[in-house]
């Protein structure tokens, strides 16, 4: 099997149930170095023109705060709200994904085991390309977040990180966009290594 590269014309960013309260929970990653990966993938996704869609559970009032890191890097993003574990089978949001012609979805989000397997799962299945951005998501034990990873696979998705979609998406480092990419990968790569 052969792997084919990344192109940021043809990716979109799944930002799963990345809401106070929820991204809180996660054990498997500390609640600093996922927002920091959060942060760095939602930069990248600003310097290359990536689309995204950012999917939440409503609380109690119908309403759910996205984690600051996505809004500092975007702007403020459309909420989608979902009422199913899996955001494909909302079809608000499968419709927000088809409408882009882009067929390789990257999801961050919490948990792994549920926000991001099930639209891993359900993508790959109708013919997406997902990829698990790994150090952008957090699940809640290493056993069922190993299990779910393993699950993806099996179903033809993919792992990432940042750092590495960082440099694949780069293009050429003597280019503006380039430029910006290998500034935020050894920002990023430095803010892991100090926490």
């Amino acid at each position: 099997m052969t792997m084919s590269t990344l192109v940021a014309s043809d990716t979109i960013i799944l930002f799963a149930d990345l809401q106070l309260g929820i991204a809180d929970l996660p054990l498997t990653v500390p609640a600093t170095r996922l927002r920091q990966s959060v942060s760095s993938l939602a930069r990248l996704a600003k310097i290359l023109n990536i689309p995204v869609i950012v999917s939440a559970v409503p609380g109690p009032d119908g309403t759910a705060t996205i984690l600051p890191e996505i809004d500092a890097a975007l702007g403020p993003q459309p909420v989608h709200y979902r009422d199913t574990a899996d955001s494909l089978a909302n079809a608000a949001i499968r419709s927000a994904i088809e409408k882009t012609g882009r067929r390789t979805v990257l999801i961050s989000g919490v948990a792994t085991e549920i926000a991001v397997q099930l639209p891993a799962v359900s993508g790959a299945a109708i013919g997406l390309r997902p990829y698990v951005v790994v150090d952008a998501c957090g699940g809640i034990s290493a056993r069922t977040e190993d299990a779910a990873l393993r699950r993806i696979a099996q179903a033809g998705g993919s792992t990432i990180s940042v750092p590495t979609l960082t440099g694949e998406l780069a293009g050429s480092f003597a280019s503006p966009t380039g430029q910006a990419c290998v500034g935020l990968l050894y920002e990023s790569v430095g803010q892991l290594t100090a926490a």
